[in-house]
């Protein structure tokens, strides 16, 4: 029998549903972010993007297995791999150091002066280059400027094939150093300018200055003697050292550049050329 003090409790019936709370909906799954394939390659330091165009128009990439097509997205996960006809071809790709005389332009010719890569000759070659490559006149297709140096400046210019090269040292995420030797004048004050040029104007040079209308990034500038500057750059902006000390009341009468990265001018001759050596690195 059922106490009398205890409540009376109801049976329940068979096949009654128990409720269980709703599990919450899974979240949508995001797609992983993706880049065209050309880009991917040259973030990847794979080749340029033009080289990777090239490279997929003629069947030598694959992309997880499968040929790659024109303007393919890829994720950063993707798997990519370079036939080996692509890196034959890339080893072929020279890399060349001139010291570029005053009245030469980098680029193309202009107002009847001459590009520099004219003065890439046999003739011209350092008698002190060690490299065993050999001169060929297929070199000089493609060959360009990797960076400027204008036509009134001397000093170390880089020429390549080699897109990795153009990406390393002039593409929009390069922080390659530059060195420059910088001969100044002050007013009338052409022999001792260290002497009477303004403290808080060379620290303006270091930081402070803007061009175009945008902030120049730091830079180290130090009296190298009491007549020249010794400048170090991680920016290239269109005769930026020039316009830097007309800022400041300076006017540059030689410019130099004797380093880029890890590469030095050294004593190649005004007006020769060498191959980077394959021990080289930017």
């Amino acid at each position: 029998m059922q106490d009398p003090s205890k409540p009376r409790t109801e049976p329940k019936p068979l096949g009654t549903a128990v409720r269980v709370p709703k599990a919450p909906a899974p979240a949508p799954c995001t797609p992983a972010p993706t880049v065209r394939l050309n880009k991917r390659m040259a973030e990847l330091g794979l080749c340029s993007r033009r080289e990777a165009d090239d490279w997929i128009a003629r069947g030598w990439v694959r992309v997880n297995g499968a040929p790659a097509v024109m303007g393919q997205p890829v994720a950063a996960s993707a798997r990519i791999e370079v036939a080996r006809e692509a890196e034959q071809q890339q080893r072929q790709q020279v890399t060349i150091l001139i010291n570029k005389p005053v009245g030469y332009v980098s680029g193309q010719a202009e107002d009847g002066h001459e590009p520099a890569v004219v003065l890439v000759q046999p003739q011209n070659r350092w008698r002190e280059c060690n490299s065993r490559m050999r001169w060929g006149f297929e070199q000089l297709r493609g060959l360009a400027p990797a960076g400027r140096l204008d036509i009134d400046s001397i000093g170390l210019l880089v020429l390549t094939q080699d897109g990795r090269v153009a990406r390393q040292l002039i593409g929009e995420d390069s922080s390659i150093e530059k060195e420059y030797l910088v001969r100044v004048s002050y007013g009338a004050e052409t022999a001792n300018v260290q002497a009477v040029f303004p403290p808080e104007k060379l620290d303006l040079l270091r930081h402070g200055l803007s061009l175009d209308g945008q902030a120049l990034l730091p830079a180290q500038v130090d009296w190298q003697n009491p007549e020249q500057l010794r400048f170090v750059l991680r920016e290239g902006k269109k005769r930026q050292i020039r316009r830097m000390c007309e800022q400041v009341g300076l006017f540059v009468t030689g410019l130099k550049r004797v380093r880029i990265g890890h590469v030095n001018l050294g004593h190649l001759p005004i007006g020769q050329w060498r191959y980077l050596a394959p021990h080289e690195r930017f």
